[in-house]
């Protein structure tokens, strides 16, 4: 069933390379080449993962573009060179490559997100001691463009990052992951509402899911409940005139394009029945 788009609200996958999904998601045969623009006829946008591993080619970004219709936007991970190799130290020329090069994608560039691992005191004693490298290299962004930035350290969600994200029009993104706080405890907590737009990532549990599974081709853990959690969240946030973006990754049930199956139905269900 082809649900109505809900206005202001993107919603897509993390990558769009899964050859578990021909014959469930993309036709019998669909060559990998097709993918992206197979994946374009359902999305209108998408986050790529790729770009994580490495910067990609000027050719391999103008062939999203070329593949994509009019208004799809691509959002994009950076390279772990530059923040989980060298943590925002030293990586100008690798900041100016990749920015150059997803500028390929004009009018269709999307956030790009900022994703740092799980950092510990031996990392950085303090947080503060991250705040003052991040700013430092928040600086160096061109104001222009749309960023995201990751934590995976719970605690580090606080008012001082949050002011210094907000100064810079630069969101925080929140997700869906063991080893963060719940979304719903998150907001009730704090206004973790830093840009004029909201980027969501539902991630799950890579490690217990992959020990169930190593095919993403069908939804094997129920994530009901959770929706049930987000969609008044998100309907808030779209009442505040925030516009947004979600991603759902393979990993958090099974079958990323399900994922989004299971949003639009429970986001009708919700409406329906006065949520």
């Amino acid at each position: 069933m082809d649900y109505p788009r809900i206005p202001n609200l993107r919603l897509g996958t993390s990558s769009w390379s899964s050859q578990d999904w021909v014959g469930v998601f993309y036709p019998p045969g669909t060559a990998p080449g097709d993918f992206i623009s197979e994946y374009a006829k359902h999305f209108d946008t998408v986050e790529v993962d790729s770009t994580f591993y490495r910067i990609p080619s000027p050719a391999m970004v103008r062939n999203w573009a070329g593949r994509t219709p009019a208004g799809f936007l691509v959002a994009a991970k950076f390279p772990q060179v530059i923040t989980h190799e060298k943590v925002l130290v030293d990586c100008a020329s690798e900041l100016t490559e990749f920015l150059k090069t997803m500028d390929l994608l004009g009018d269709k560039l999307g956030p790009l997100l900022i994703q740092f691992p799980y950092f510990n005191k031996q990392a950085f004693p303090q947080p503060r001691d991250f705040l003052v490298r991040l700013s430092n290299f928040l600086e160096q962004l061109p104001k222009d463009r749309a960023f995201a930035v990751e934590l995976r350290n719970k605690y580090w969600i606080n008012d001082r990052l949050l002011d210094l994200l907000r100064a810079r029009n630069i969101a925080l993104a929140l997700i869906d992951h063991p080893w963060m706080t719940p979304v719903e405890q998150l907001v009730a907590k704090q206004d973790v509402v830093t840009a004029n737009f909201a980027y969501l990532r539902w991630l799950g549990d890579r490690k217990g899911i992959e020990e169930r599974t190593q095919h993403w081709d069908r939804i094997i853990i129920d994530r009901t409940r959770e929706m049930e959690t987000w969609i008044p969240i998100i309907r808030a946030l779209l009442k505040r005139g925030i516009n947004i973006l979600g991603f759902f990754n393979n990993h958090y049930a099974g079958f990323a394009p399900g994922s989004i199956k299971l949003f639009r139905e429970m986001w009708e269900r919700l409406r329906d029945g006065g949520g």
